[in-house]
């Protein structure tokens, strides 16, 4: 009998396995959204534009809008969508009692870095007009999202002003020089990325800019003064590195990390609720750490 972890394995691969050289970006949008769009919650989305940017309120029933996590969806930067992720960020609110706010940033390869970026400070922004302050925000993200969490981060540090209270962050890819040795010694591991795919995927989004900018590369910036962070990633994964060197750079730089790695567990295995027990307990972890943390 297969394991619920090849189950979903097999679901991620026969997506990925239709993809041709020759598959329209579009088509892979369309594909990638229909592999995870569910509405099993029953939360119902409220469209809106933060500042011109496409944005969904997500708020499971009993949550706050005056405590908020930004969703930042993952996908390399050229697909994932509102849709691809309502299903996290419903559950995410409602284990957290926070409501969600998830944004349709613009994609490459029409839309390279640093596009993405910058609808993360729009938002953040227009969030703080709206009367949200960033002291109830926290950013949170997956993959490619993840790192753009790292990179709004630093830009509004940058800019003088408040900072997100905490950062969740799922299997984030914070390294675009794919430097770690988990590209190596998870090769075999990991079903889904390699690094020639991901170098691949990286020059697409940078569309010729240095990826050792931290805004590209979050791995090297300073974090002092960030704040805490949620990390949680897969034990099979080739970016596993870039999360194990998050977290150990974070915290030398006197940052409050909580990392999780879980056993057997895929590239952002918490979109996964309906098959895997660890997507579940992954998720009402990440509730209580934003319930902690969103006060």
């Amino acid at each position: 009998m297969a394991r619920p972890i090849d189950i979903v394995i097999e679901k991620v691969r026969r997506t990925y396995g239709a993809w041709r050289r020759n598959t329209p970006i579009e088509a892979m949008r369309e594909d990638w959204d229909n592999l995870f769009w569910s509405d099993a919650t029953g939360v119902v989305g409220e469209p809106v534009m933060a500042g011109g940017v496409d944005a969904m309120w997500i708020v499971a029933p009993g949550a706050t809008r005056e405590r908020v996590f930004l969703y930042l969806h993952g996908g390399g930067y050229r697909v994932g969508s509102i849709r691809s992720h309502f299903d996290l960020i419903a559950r995410i609110s409602a284990a957290s009692g926070a409501a969600g706010f998830a944004i349709n940033y613009r994609l490459a390869p029409e839309h390279p870095f640093p596009a993405a970026i910058e609808d993360v400070l729009t938002t953040c922004e227009w969030l703080v007009g709206q009367g949200v302050s960033l002291d109830h925000v926290a950013l949170a993200g997956d993959s490619a999202g993840g790192n753009l969490a790292l990179a709004g981060t630093l830009k509004l540090r940058a800019k003088g002003g408040a900072t997100p209270a905490a950062l969740v962050l799922l299997s984030p890819w914070t390294d675009l020089e794919l430097r770690g040795k988990s590209y190596e010694t998870r090769a075999d591991s990991d079903p889904i990325h390699q690094r020639a795919m991901l170098a691949a995927t990286a020059a697409g989004y940078l569309g010729g800019a240095d990826p050792a900018d931290p805004l590209a590369s979050p791995l090297n910036a300073a974090f002092a003064g960030f704040p805490p962070m949620l990390i949680q990633v897969g034990d099979r994964e080739t970016v596993l590195d870039d999360s194990r060197n998050l977290a150990a750079k974070a915290e030398a730089a006197g940052v409050s990390v909580q990392l999780e790695v879980w056993d057997e567990m895929i590239h952002v295995f918490q979109q996964f609720p309906d098959e895997l027990d660890e997507a579940r307990e992954a998720i009402a972890h990440i509730g209580a750490f934003l319930r902690e943390r969103l006060l």
